[in-house]
């Protein structure tokens, strides 16, 4: 009925402002690599940080005192291996090259301590990623490839994208927080039942880390 009337799913909208998040497929075409490190995504996803006290979501619209207002924004650069779920995510003030470059060096050794060799990163074409001469160091020197997704097609790195939408109704979103510090603190625990308890339809049904090694891998 919706998409007789042109009406998009409430999946394709953006759970806070309403917004569109989806872009039309061009290709209908699902793929996943074959074993854990083929390929990991990663990205930006950008929340507006949350005064001492709560914000609008714990007091309502309007009550807030003009200078708890403006605070600014958290960038959680997020990464996720294609083939097993397997997520990893840092808090950060900004989302400049330098800062996704180590972001991107701490996931490869998270991945290791898994027992996980990374062998590529695909990313949107952001100058972070395309452009940062320290985001290439760390690529050459851990002798991974680097791929972009044509501009236009954001499915092309959906499964982070998925990430950032499930990070967002799970953890962001989830309830009324106290601070940004408060809410930051809820990362650590939601990642962990992400990749170690919640069951992904995408895999079978299994939970990521499922997916390394049988479950064997050192989760740290």
């Amino acid at each position: 009925m919706l998409r007789r009337h042109h009406v998009p799913l409430l999946r394709e909208l953006d759970p806070v402002t309403g917004s569109v998040i989806r872009a039309t497929r061009r290709s209908a075409q699902r793929y996943e690599h074959d074993h854990p490190g083929s390929l990991i995504h990663v990205d930006v996803k950008k929340l507006g940080r949350i005064p001492d006290g709560g914000g609008w979501r714990l007091h309502g619209r309007g009550q807030r005192p003009a200078r708890k207002r403006g605070l600014g924004y958290d960038y959680v650069h997020t990464v996720i291996d294609d083939h097993s779920r397997v997520a990893y995510a840092e808090i950060h003030d900004d989302e400049k090259g330098t800062t996704a470059a180590g972001v991107l060096d701490r996931a490869i050794a998270f991945y290791a301590r898994l027992g996980v060799t990374v062998e590529r990163v695909i990313s949107d074409n952001a100058f972070a990623y395309r452009h940062s001469a320290a985001f290439k160091a760390v690529v050459d020197a851990h002798g991974i490839r680097q791929r972009f997704i044509k501009p236009h097609c954001p499915w092309t790195n959906g499964k982070v994208e998925r990430l950032n939408r499930t990070l967002a109704t799970e953890w962001a979103y989830a309830r009324p927080w106290s601070s940004n510090d408060d809410r930051k603190a809820g990362l650590t625990t939601w990642l962990d039942h992400y990749n170690l308890d919640r069951h992904h339809l995408g895999i079978g049904g299994k939970t990521p880390i499922d997916r390394i090694n049988n479950g064997r891998g050192q989760y740290i």
